[in-house]
């Protein structure tokens, strides 16, 4: 039986502070605006309902609002959240949480007495079997298939039993998908709630204009502390616009209108930052830049099930591999802001990466592999089309100049966002650029892009990589108690599909954030999460 524990420290009283007027733009009274974090949010929000919690954009609304059993905190550990401790049994199928008796949700008059109520055991078997609802459509309901069974025991126990032992299980109940909701409020809004969430987060709905303005206030009961004991949050409001144009996101933030800043878009990279990754000089005594690796890598895919000779040639393939120089793309089209890919597919930052088992650029090698091609295949003018969106257009297109000094005619095809992903899913595509977002922060998300039974559409191997080897080794991961084992069993999935080459991995991204000098504790993780209730502005 594994044991967790966290026990919370005492809550230290603090001064309330009087209401305040939100806004992103007014600065004239200090003494408010120290108190509010502003940011902009170009793609809109969805929904603040964590049932559909698929969005960055809404998933960063969601964290502020709501709460989980557990949660991660920004080295990748699952630490307690509204779950102060749980048991885990020997053979990994049983999970026991035991609650804190101190969260309560956001106060509503439908709560009647105290317009608030306790957070039990309960709650969360309703909040998972709301998940499963088809009439909700919750886009988080996969989740859940790997559970076979969950009960609340009493108000303070809850228990979920797997169907098979499943690593990253914990990893998964920290998706905001699987935060806490009160029936009654819920069943009241019926789809409405997306407008009118209550949660137990540190802060709570205030205000929504859609495409305007989005303000949450401080929640005063909030159940974590510091270190010290203090009470979260710090901050007393947050308030997030909706400017759709970046450039003019970019102006309001060197303004000082807003506190953060998450992007690094192509129409002010060069103004902000050198083609080292490194903030100019003009801007070094006002702002901070924040690097860390994100869990997200960059790629192109072959289709391995393609009629196309090309396609088809191990030797193609792995010509592009040796075929263009990564860290030259790096630093000419993004300043240098992300990884070359000489790794896998596992991104830097998450266990399991190995950065020896890629490829590195080897111009030569890469001539050399299309010449035995054109020899053996008779074929002395080989082309590969690749498919991207316009936002990739200019890493396709040095690509494309790369690969013709090796031998290698190279198309492009640009398509809309939502004709790629179409094409992908449905095998129509033969070469095309991609990315893969960590769901959950566990090297088996990566991985289960080449398992044999995850066939597009219905699983997310758009490649179609099929080898026996690589699935024993998928399926014994599942059951790998050992970390370590586990872990070797990772980095020799990814070397062999690298050996395969049914991709070419092309940089690993970065988490990059800027903020202002008078923004205090505002971290990064992988993940790419915000995290607010740490967070304070100096005056």
């Amino acid at each position: 039986m594994t044991l967790f524990n966290n026990n919370p420290l005492p809550y230290f009283s603090i001064l309330v502070l009087s209401l305040i007027a939100v806004s992103c733009s007014n600065k004239t009274d200090t003494t408010r605006d120290h108190l509010v974090f502003r940011y902009n949010e170009h793609k809109n929000i969805g929904s603040l309902d964590p049932a559909f919690a698929k969005d960055n954009a809404d998933i960063w609304a969601v964290n502020q609002l709501f709460n989980g059993l557990v949660q991660m905190d920004d080295s990748l550990l699952v630490q307690p959240s509204i779950a102060k401790r749980w048991t885990i049994s020997e053979n990994a199928l049983e999970y026991s949480f035991v609650l804190r008796d101190d969260v309560y949700f956001h106060k509503h008059s439908l709560f009647k007495k105290d317009s608030t109520r306790q957070v039990t055991a309960h709650d969360f078997e309703y909040s998972f079997n709301r998940i499963l609802d088809p009439n909700i459509a919750s886009s988080g309901r996969w989740i859940f298939n790997k559970i076979s069974d969950f009960k609340a025991l009493n108000d303070s126990v809850f228990n979920i039993t797997l169907k098979q032992p499943f690593p990253a299980f914990l990893g998964l109940l920290t998706m905001k998908y699987c935060s806490v909701v009160p029936k009654e409020i819920t069943e009241h809004y019926g789809t409405d709630f997306r407008a009118h969430p209550i949660g137990t987060g540190p802060f709570k709905f205030k205000r929504w204009e859609e495409n305007v303005k989005l303000v949450f206030r401080k929640n005063e009961q909030y159940f974590e502390t510091n270190a010290q004991g203090e009470k979260l949050p710090y901050l007393e409001a947050v308030a997030i616009t909706f400017l759709p144009d970046k450039q003019s996101e970019f102006m309001q933030f060197i303004q000082g209108n807003l506190d953060f800043l998450n992007s690094l878009d192509a129409s002010y990279q060069d103004e902000i930052l050198t083609t080292q990754g490194v903030l100019r000089d003009k801007y070094t005594a006002t702002i901070d830049l924040i690097r860390s690796p994100y869990l997200n890598t960059e790629y192109l895919a072959f289709y391995m099930d393609s009629d196309v000779n090309e396609v088809q040639s191990a030797q193609i393939r792995e010509a592009v591999n040796y075929g263009f120089d990564k860290q030259k793309m790096m630093t000419y089209l993004r300043n240098g802001i992300g990884i070359p890919a000489t790794g896998g597919f596992i991104p830097k930052g998450l266990p399991g990466y190995n950065a020896s088992i890629g490829y590195t650029y080897q111009p030569e090698k890469a001539k050399q592999l299309i010449a035995e091609y054109k020899e053996q295949s008779g074929n002395v003018s080989p082309k590969i089309t690749i498919t991207t969106t316009s936002n990739y257009l200019n890493f396709c297109e040095y690509i494309q100049r790369e690969l013709t000094k090796i031998g290698l005619t190279v198309a492009i095809d640009v398509l809309p966002p939502s004709s790629l992903k179409e094409g992908k899913a449905n095998g129509k595509l033969n070469v095309f650029r991609a990315s893969w977002i960590a769901d959950y922060p566990d090297a088996q998300n990566y991985l289960s892009l080449f398992y044999s039974d995850n066939f597009a559409p219905n699983g997310p191997n758009y490649t179609h990589f099929s080898n026996p080897k690589f699935d024993d080794w998928y399926k014994q991961a599942f059951i790998e108690t050992d970390e370590l084992e586990r872990l070797k069993l990772y980095t020799k999935m990814d070397s062999l599909v690298l050996k395969n080459t049914p991709i070419v991995p092309l940089y690993y991204d970065e988490v990059i954030r800027f903020k202002q000098k008078n923004v205090i504790g505002l971290g990064s993780n992988p993940t790419n999460l915000l995290e607010l209730k740490r967070v304070s502005k100096t005056n």
